[in-house]
């Protein structure tokens, strides 16, 4: 598996094929388009990402010691961002998706390039996806710790 820093690398590289914004956010929304559909029993508020205009629904889980994420929005291109964070961030180990400053956003201009609340929303999307990889973790060295006995 690719690392975050080589996928992020070739998320700047794609981008930067394109010679406008509008054609960016094509790519963008293309992404989107290609995200595998989520589950209906996942489109609910426990699995909303809070604090983006959009609805934006996102199913974290732990599969061969590695965090998974599947996503879904109702907007093009909210969608076609949390594709991206999905693209980076699935498949990785809990820590380093903790520890990844995810500096592809910046790089490829994606940020500045975003209204106020949209950027507040993918601001929403990297922090509830660090969080439930952080759970994912906890939850799974708590099960590798061995049950207290009473004294």
């Amino acid at each position: 598996m690719p690392s975050i820093a080589d996928i992020e690398d070739e998320i700047v590289d794609e981008l930067s094929m394109f010679d406008n914004w509008m054609d960016r956010y094509g790519y963008i929304i293309e992404i989107g388009k290609g995200l595998p559909a989520l589950d209906a029993q996942y489109k609910t508020d426990a699995h909303r990402v809070h604090g983006c205009q959009s609805m934006v629904w996102l199913n974290t889980f732990e599969q061969d010691g590695v965090v998974c994420y599947e996503a879904d929005s109702d907007a093009f291109i909210t969608k076609g961002l949390i594709g991206l964070l999905v693209r980076v961030l699935s498949g990785q180990p809990a820590q380093d998706i903790a520890d990844a400053p995810l500096t592809f956003i910046d790089r490829a201009g994606i940020r500045k390039h975003l209204s106020p609340n949209r950027s507040n929303g993918l601001g929403a999307m990297v922090a509830t996806m660090k969080r439930q990889a952080l759970a994912q973790l906890i939850k799974r060295e708590g099960q590798d710790l061995p049950a207290q006995t009473a004294s």
